[in-house]
């Protein structure tokens, strides 16, 4: 899978300071991978049901590690 040029996105600074604190021990390597995991999350409630998400198996065991360390796996 070929990965897509990335852009940037510009938020309101005490957001982002916000953004930061959640990540701050959660397992996310920084504020960007929680932002990006937030709006895949939403986009894909967007989605209709028949769609199917573009996740690669790195990207689950990813997900699985960071939820693990959460406490929630």
């Amino acid at each position: 899978m070929l990965r897509e040029p990335k852009v940037t996105v510009k938020i309101p600074r005490p957001l982002y300071r916000k953004i930061q604190a959640v990540v701050d021990g959660s397992g996310f390597s920084s504020p960007t991978d929680f932002i990006v995991y937030v709006l895949r999350d939403l986009m894909g409630e967007a989605s209709s049901a028949d769609a199917k998400p573009e996740v690669d198996k790195a990207e689950i065991e990813e997900l699985r590690r960071k939820l693990k360390k959460l406490g929630y796996l």
